[in-house]
């Protein structure tokens, strides 16, 4: 099957930045966190199934199958027998980088999760997560949602199979927003975090995914143009 060139998603990655960006300016962010949170803090902060299941056992999940997909670049199974080695390893690398990317970007950020915030009964004032640099008052490190990239760092399961299997690469295009969907709704109404982080991380593994595809197809196409030197012949003389 032909390669399909990863300049066409563009669009897809920069339209994808516009609605984060929007979803920014609306404000909405801080609306759809009093749905679930009051003066007296969040009612399911603690309760089992978004503690449990969705944060503890979820991120315990998804480090298994980052694990499984980097093994699988020298033992593949199932349907990554279908895709190359090369497509393999794109997919191992772009689920690690994107989940290292949103590590770094929270680790210096001074955002503090919602649940920190005066008006939910904590101690932090409300400041943008674009105001870098200023404190606001909590222990920060909340920018983007590191736990929705348990989901949304598999996008890249999209790329890596694009050009070999359309359904299975949409299966993992949509498992992965769902996934990451859902984790990032389950922190929301723990008061964890805010939507925009969650859609902040949707787009930095989406970006990653995108551009771990861009390099790959660069190397390949690279090594498919490069000239095969065949070694000189030569006589044994006695």
């Amino acid at each position: 099957m032909k390669p399909v060139n990863s300049l066409r998603l563009a669009p897809w990655v920069l339209g994808s930045l516009a609605v984060t960006i929007a979803w920014d300016l609306s404000g909405f962010d801080l609306i759809l966190a009093h749905a679930f949170g009051t003066n007296h803090g969040f009612a399911w902060r603690e309760h089992w199934l978004p503690t449990a299941v969705f944060h503890n056992g979820a991120k315990l999940g998804a480090w298994l199958l980052a694990l499984a997909l980097v093994l699988a670049v020298w033992w593949p199974a199932g349907s990554l027998r279908r895709i190359p080695k090369t497509r393999r390893v794109q997919l191992a690398a772009t689920t690690v980088i994107a989940t290292v990317v949103v590590s770094v970007i929270k680790m210096g950020s001074h955002t503090s999760c919602p649940w920190e915030l005066q008006e939910f009964g904590g101690m932090a004032h409300y400041v943008s997560h674009w105001s870098w640099g200023t404190l606001d008052g909590g222990h920060g490190r909340c920018f983007p949602a590191g736990h929705a990239s348990a989901g949304f760092a598999f996008v890249g399961g999209y790329f890596a199979f694009r050009t070999t299997d359309r359904k299975v690469a949409m299966r993992w295009l949509f498992g992965a927003l769902a996934a990451g969907l859902m984790l990032g709704l389950a922190q929301q109404v723990r008061g964890a975090h805010f939507m925009s982080h969650t859609l902040w991380t949707a787009w930095v593994c989406w970006a990653a995914a995108w551009a771990g595809d861009a390099a790959t197809q660069w190397w390949l196409n690279d090594h498919e143009q490069r000239p095969v030197v065949e070694p000189a012949a030569f006589q044994v003389t006695r």
